[in-house]
Parts: structure tokens; C-alpha cells; sequence
């Protein structure tokens, strides 16, 4: 017997990371690759933006603003499209032409000479975010219940990790490699994001050869169609149905805050465009609900075989909880160097000089993204481990909520408003052992955020394993809209209230999750299992 033919469901063999011999092991450090780099590429602008600032003439702090924004936009709907299309042809050819084709807009961006070639190039780009679904339906594709929550927790939080990776390389990349070993002066920066664009495109190519779908002596099961997804009960079907309207509600939120940005005193979105767009996202969301009740009204009245039938109330929790977990990370990672620099202005050293600068902050914040090498495959790994998934999801989420209630008392109102007009926040207690004690809520905080992410997917897979695509594909999507929402929420308040908000959203998911979701059957097999028909269900 070789070694490729024991990761065979037939056989159980122990998974072990660095056995490169399974098949399964080595699919799942080239999926982890690839999603590591459509993330490093997705947030390649971020480190990059004072450079770009300094070295590009007519850029200025609003297009920039614009960009950024740009850089989330078309997230939410890509994923719930790759989603679709994963299910449909597989997630060798989706993850494979993901990455070659969004190499495109990568190029694009980095050769624009004017403002609108950017913002195109990347609201087009900014669908590389969906890479992260497709990766999910592989590795569930490749482990048993088992082990499917430390596979999915280390496949993301390696990936995850692409984006802290691309904050601490690409400054020395352009600045040091491109500028001072090549001396490409003001272009070093395109340079810098061209290599990484053209990277990503080439693994692309490689992926399609590295890995296949599923194990030797299996079929791939694919969906006939790409289409909404099917449900089973017609309650479901509502909810369905109402779970899907924040999707577009999402975009709505995202053209209203770039339509409030102004350059050079008029807004960069009239109230016309803006009317324009809210009236398409309601198109698009009424074409989805036609499209839905087309395919699900006939399967409905059919009556739905009892192998069929899965609880979409579970979906709907785990929606929630990567709101509540997901989109608070990418909103905490946002504000949190500004947050700690701001706060801490009070500290001073011996030479009357603050102890918080803008590195200090960008270290802490940098510990918050670090923490998701070891906690999200953490939180896949207990969920594996104990006896019951549905309380190691509910467990995580009241962590959450914990997490933020404390950092919402890292400061304290201190009277005032600042220029914003927003409350001015100061530390709850004098002395640098507070700011330690800060740091450290922040990590305990980001302990529970990321291993609740981990065991959000080690549920989802086996939710339905036929649709594990599009629901992974929603659920990642909610947590993009949960970022937007909270960014926005984030502009309107002070820091201390975000904290706040964000320790509710968590609590309100563990609501949600406690009434509807169901804990999976046979999510603690050891062996894949089959359906009447031989085909692979895991």
C-alpha cells in the first residue's frame, strides 16, 4: 500500500502536520499557501499607504480613504457567488482561477496613473477576499468529522495571517529591496505590489497541478446548476429569504459612507448615484428572491426526502456568531493602533515624551492579528476535542463578550470632545503596569475572537455537506458585512462605547446560537462517511 493511498476513507490514518506523505497533508498546506496569498494581496495596500502618499503626486489622505473602503466593497458578493461555484466546478479550478485572474486588477493597480484606474482596479480586486470559502469546502473535502476543525483552524489561521504578514514585509520590501538594493526610487512601491500580484498568479497555475479535490477513489459530488441555495422546510425558506437582505443592506451601508467622503469639497457620490445604487442592490435582491422561490417552491411542494433535510436555523446562528467574531477582528484591527495611541497620550516618560507612539500602538495591534497563528487552529482543535460542538461555539461567544465588556473599561470618558466631536477617552488608571494589563486584556479578548472563528468552521462542513460552499461562502460573507457595520458604528461613536458595541453583538449571537443551532450529527466520526449512492459526505 503507498502512502497516498491511506488518506483513503477506508483507512484511518492520524493526520499529522508535517506527515507530507498524506495526500491530505500536502492538499492542505497548499490550500493554506494559496489562501495565505489572496490575503496578503487583499491587504497589500493597507502598509503601503503613506508611501504611496509620499511618492504619487495627486493622491491625497481622502482618495486614499476611498480606496480602502473600495478594498472590502465587492468582498460580500464574491463570496457568496465563489461560494456558489465551488459547488458547482470544484475547489481546485475556483481557487486556482481566483488567484490568476485577480493577479489582473493587482497589475492594474500598481501601473494606474490616475485616480479612477485605481478605484476600479480595486473594487475589482477586492473579490480576492473570497478566497477564503473556497479553501474551507477543500480541506472539509480531505479530513473526517474527526478532524475537520483543526484542519479548518490551521488552513485559517495561517491564511489569516497572510494579511499581518503583508503589514510587516511590504514596508521593507519596497523601501529596503525595491528602492535601495534596485534604486526604483518613487515606483518601489509598484514594484512591490506588482511582485506579490504576479506571485499569486503563478501559484495559481501551480495550485491547479498540486492538489486535486478529493481523495484517490472518490467522486467530486458537484451541483447541476449554479444557483441560490436549496432549502428544506418552508420555514427555512423564510429565513432564507430574510438572512440574505443585510448581504445587499451591506453595499447600501458601504456607498453611503464613500458617498460621504469629499474631495475638494463635493462629495465623491451624489445623492443621484447614491439613489442609483440602492435602487440596483433592490433589484438584485428582488432577481434573488425570484430565483429562490423558483427552485425551492417546486422541491417544496414535491415534499423533501428525509436524507435531504438539514436545519437551516444552524446556518443562520453561524451567520451570527462570524458577524460577531470575524467582522469584530477586521474592525478592532482597524482602530486599534489609533486607539491605544490615543488613549495613552497621558503616559509620559522621564523625558516628558509618550510612551505610546504610533510603533508601540502598531505593535499592539500587530499582537491582536499574531494571536490568530495559534487561536483559531485552537478553536477548531477544541471543538474537535469536547464532547459537544454547540457548547464550545457558545462558550467562545460569551468569551467574546467578556473580551470587549473589559476593554471597553481599559478608559474612561476624561471629559472633553475631540475634534470629531466624539467623547475623549483617557486610561481607567495612571502607571505603565495599566498599559500592560491593557495589552494583556486585548490578547484574552483576541483569544476568543479568533479560536471562535476556528470553531465556526469546524461546524459548517457538516451543516450539509453538498452546500458546504455556499454556506461557507454566507457565513464568510456575514463576517465581511459585520466589519462594515462595525466600522461605520465605529465613525459615529467613541472608542470606549465601540467596545461596548461590539461585547452586545457578541452576546446577541450567543442568543442566536442557542436557540437555533442544532449540534451536527456524526460530527465526531473518524471515518468519511457515504450516502446511499458511494458518494463522499464526510
Amino acid at each position: 500500500m503507498n502512502q497516498d493511498d491511506r488518506t483513503s476513507p477506508a483507512v484511518e490514518v492520524p493526520p499529522k502536520l508535517l506527515d507530507f506523505k498524506q495526500e491530505r497533508i500536502r492538499t492542505l498546506h497548499f490550500t493554506w499557501i494559496a489562501f495565505f496569498m489572496t490575503f496578503y494581496v487583499w491587504f497589500n495596500m493597507a502598509p503601503m499607504a503613506t508611501t504611496m502618499l509620499d511618492s504619487v503626486g495627486w493622491l491625497t489622505e481622502e482618495h486614499v480613504k476611498i480606496l480602502l473602503i473600495s478594498n472590502v466593497a465587492l468582498t460580500i458578493p464574491a463570496r457568496i457567488v465563489v461560494g456558489a461555484l465551488i459547488d458547482r466546478f470544484g475547489a481546485r479550478v475556483v481557487f486556482s482561477g481566483l488567484m490568476i485572474v485577480m493577479a489582473i486588477p493587482a497589475l492594474v493597480f500598481v501601473l494606474a496613473n490616475s485616480f479612477t484606474q485605481m478605484l476600479v482596479a480595486r473594487l475589482v480586486l477586492s473579490s480576492v477576499g473570497a478566497g477564503f470559502v473556497i479553501g474551507i469546502k477543500m480541506v472539509a473535502q480531505w479530513f473526517p468529522p474527526k478532524y475537520i476543525g483543526r484542519a479548518e483552524g490551521f488552513y485559517a489561521g495561517w491564511g489569516n495571517f497572510g494579511s499581518a504578514f503583508a503589514a510587516m514585509t511590504l514596508p521593507w520590501f519596497a523601501i529596503t529591496v525595491m528602492d535601495g538594493w534596485f534604486g526604483l526610487g518613487d515606483n518601489a512601491w509598484r514594484w512591490a505590489l506588482g511582485v506579490n500580484g504576479f506571485v499569486m498568479g503563478a501559484y495559481g497555475v501551480m495550485y491547479y497541478f498540486l492538489v486535486r479535490d478529493v481523495p484517490k477513489g472518490e467522486e467530486l459530488h458537484k451541483a447541476k446548476r449554479t444557483e441560490p441555495m436549496m432549502v428544506t422546510s418552508w420555514g427555512d425558506l423564510i429565513q432564507y429569504l430574510a438572512w440574505s437582505f443585510p448581504l445587499m443592506g451591506a453595499l447600501g451601508v458601504l456607498a453611503w459612507r464613500i458617498g460621504k467622503v469629499e474631495i475638494e469639497g463635493e462629495p465623491v457620490l451624489s445623492n443621484g448615484v447614491l439613489i442609483g445604487i440602492y435602487g440596483i442592490l433592490l433589484v438584485v435582491y428582488g432577481v434573488h428572491v425570484i430565483k429562490t422561490l423558483q427552485i425551492n417552491l417546486p422541491y417544496l411542494r414535491a415534499g423533501v426526502p428525509e436524507d435531504e433535510k438539514y436545519h437551516w436555523g444552524s446556518v443562520a446562528a453561524l451567520n451570527s456568531t462570524y458577524f460577531a467574531n470575524f467582522g469584530a477582528e477586521l474592525a478592532v484591527v482597524s482602530m486599534l493602533p489609533s486607539f491605544f495611541e490615543n488613549t495613552f497620550v497621558p503616559l509620559k516618560n522621564s523625558a516628558g515624551q509618550p510612551l505610546v507612539t504610533a510603533t508601540v500602538a502598531g505593535i499592539v495591534a500587530a499582537s491582536f492579528a499574531f494571536v490568530n497563528l495559534g487561536a483559531r487552529p485552537l478553536g477548531g482543535y477544541l471543538s474537535d476535542r469536547m464532547s459537544n460542538r454547540k457548547r464550545t461555539m457558545l462558550i467562545y461567544m460569551i468569551g467574546i463578550a467578556v473580551g470587549f465588556l473589559l476593554m471597553g473599561f481599559i478608559g474612561r470618558w476624561g471629559g472633553g470632545v475631540d475634534a470629531d466631536g466624539l467623547r475623549v477617552v483617557v486610561p481607567m488608571f495612571d502607571g505603565l503596569w495599566w498599559l500592560v494589563f491593557a495589552v494583556a486584556i486585548t490578547i484574552f479578548a483576541s483569544v476568543f475572537v479568533q479560536g471562535a472563528e476556528g470553531a465556526t468552521f469546524a461546524i459548517i462542513p457538516m451543516i450539509n455537506k453538498r452546500m458546504t460552499g455556499q454556506i461557507a461562502g454566507m457565513a464568510g460573507a456575514y463576517g465581511n458585512v459585520g466589519a462594515v457595520i462595525y466600522l461605520v458604528l465605529f465613525s459615529l461613536v467613541d472608542a470606549k462605547t465601540f467596545f461596548f458595541i461590539l461585547a452586545g453583538g457578541a452576546a446577541l449571537s450567543f442568543l442566536v446560537t442557542l436557540f437555533l443551532l442544532e449540534e451536527p450529527e456524526g460530527s465526531f466520526e473518524a471515518e468519511f462517511i457515504h450516502d446511499a449512492e458511494g458518494k463522499l459526505e464526510a
